[in-house]
C-alpha cells in the first residue's frame, strides 16, 4: 500500500509508492542538447560577459582577462537589478515594489566540460569559497534580506548555457519556501527545545538507512519525506544556521562529500539533469537555534503534473530507502 509521509519541518504530506517502487533502471536520462557557437564563459572570452565582480586565480592577472579559476559576473539578463530603491507601495489589496536585487553568475571553472562530479576537490573548494565570499559581500547591502545560491544542470533543469556555472540572487525579502521551513523549525523547537534538523541527523547517524555517505563534518542522505526520486540533502553535522560561517575544514569536507554525492548520482542515473539549492537563514536573523543550513539536490528525472500542482502533494515513485541503498552501492 502507498504511504503518506508528513514532513516534520514544513508539515507537507507526500505519497511514497511502496507497491511497485521504481529503481534507477526505470529512469531514462536524456542527454541535454549541446549548443553551438562561441561560449561566453570559456577562458579567453571574458569580453563577452559583463565586467567581472570577482575572480580567483593562481597567477597574477588583470581583470577580465584569461587565467582565472573561478569568475563571478553580473547576469547579463538579470531577474532583478542592483540599482534603485524598493519604493514599496500599495494598490488596493496588492503590494508592489521595484525589482531591486542582485543576480550574479558564478562561473565554476574555465573548463567547458568539467562538471562537479568530474573535478578535482580543489576546484570545487574554489567554487564554494566564491559562494561564501559573495554572500558575505552582498549581505552588507541593507536592501537585501535573503541570498539564494542555486545551480541548474542540464536542459530539463533550466540550464540555458552548457558551461558549468551557478547563480546567486539577493532578494529584498525571504522566499516563502524558506519562511515555511523556518516557521516549521521554530514550531518544532518551541515544543521540543531541539532543532528538528539536528534530530534528523542524530536519528540517521544511528539508523543509517537513508545515509548515502558521510565524513567528519557532513552527512549526505535521502530525506524520509523525499518529494522527488533520489532527492538528496547534504547537511553539516554540527548545528550551524548561517552558511557563510563555514571555515577551511568545513569547505574541505563539503567539497569532498559534494563530489562524492554527485558522482554517485551521475553514475547511477546516467548523468541526469538536476537542480541544487543552498538554503541558509535570512540576513536579518542569522544565528538561529532552530534552523540548519543545508543543500538540496533534486535530479530532474520525473515531471510535476496536475495532482502535484493542484494539491501541493508530491508523488514519489522511489522510496528514499531504496534510493539511498542504490546510491550507496553506486560508488
Amino acid at each position: 500500500m502507498p504511504e503518506l509521509r508528513r514532513d516534520p519541518i514544513t508539515g507537507r504530506w507526500i505519497i511514497i509508492n511502496n507497491d511497485s517502487p521504481k529503481g534507477p533502471d526505470f529512469y531514462k536520462s536524456v542527454p541535454s542538447p549541446k549548443k553551438a557557437g562561441v561560449c561566453a564563459f570559456c577562458n579567453g572570452n571574458e569580453k563577452m560577459t559583463p565586467p567581472e565582480i570577482m575572480a580567483y586565480s593562481k597567477h597574477k592577472r588583470e581583470k577580465n582577462t584569461p587565467g582565472w579559476d573561478v569568475r563571478v559576473v553580473p547576469n547579463k539578463f538579470p531577474a532583478l537589478q542592483i540599482e534603485g530603491d524598493l519604493n514599496r507601495v500599495g494598490i488596493g489589496v496588492f503590494d508592489l515594489m521595484n525589482g531591486v536585487g542582485a543576480h550574479e553568475v558564478i562561473i565554476d571553472t574555465p573548463n567547458h566540460e568539467s562538471e562537479i562530479a568530474d573535478r578535482d576537490e580543489s576546484q570545487i573548494r574554489d567554487m564554494l569559497w566564491a559562494y561564501r565570499d559573495r554572500s558575505l559581500d552582498l549581505r552588507k547591502d541593507k536592501r537585501f534580506k535573503y541570498i539564494l545560491i542555486f545551480k541548474n544542470y542540464g536542459f530539463t533543469a533550466g540550464a540555458s548555457l552548457d558551461h558549468p556555472h551557478s547563480q546567486l540572487i539577493a532578494l529584498p525579502f525571504a522566499p516563502k519556501r524558506v519562511v515555511g521551513e523556518i516557521e516549521g523549525a521554530e514550531k518544532y523547537f518551541g515544543y521540543r527545545e531541539r532543532c528538528v534538523y539536528c534530530d534528523m541527523i542524530r536519528q540517521e547517524l544511528q539508523e543509517k538507512e537513508l545515509t548515502i555517505t558521510e565524513n567528519k563534518s557532513f552527512l549526505s542522505f535521502t530525506p524520509f519525506v523525499s518529494r522527488f526520486p533520489y532527492e538528496t540533502w547534504i547537511i553539516p553535522k554540527e548545528h550551524v544556521s548561517d552558511f557563510p560561517q563555514i571555515q577551511v575544514e568545513g569547505i574541505n569536507d563539503l567539497a569532498s562529500i559534494f563530489k562524492d554525492t554527485l558522482s554517485r548520482i551521475k553514475k547511477l542515473l546516467n548523468d541526469p539533469a538536476y537542480n541544487y539549492i543552498l538554503h541558509s537563514t535570512p540576513l536579518d536573523d542569522l544565528a538561529r537555534d532552530d534552523y540548519h543550513w543545508h543543500i538540496e539536490i533534486m535530479p530532474r528525472i520525473t515531471r510535476v503534473a496536475g495532482f502535484e500542482w493542484g494539491t501541493g502533494f508530491y508523488i514519489n515513485p522511489t522510496p528514499p530507502e531504496l534510493a539511498a541503498k542504490t546510491l550507496r552501492e553506486a560508488k
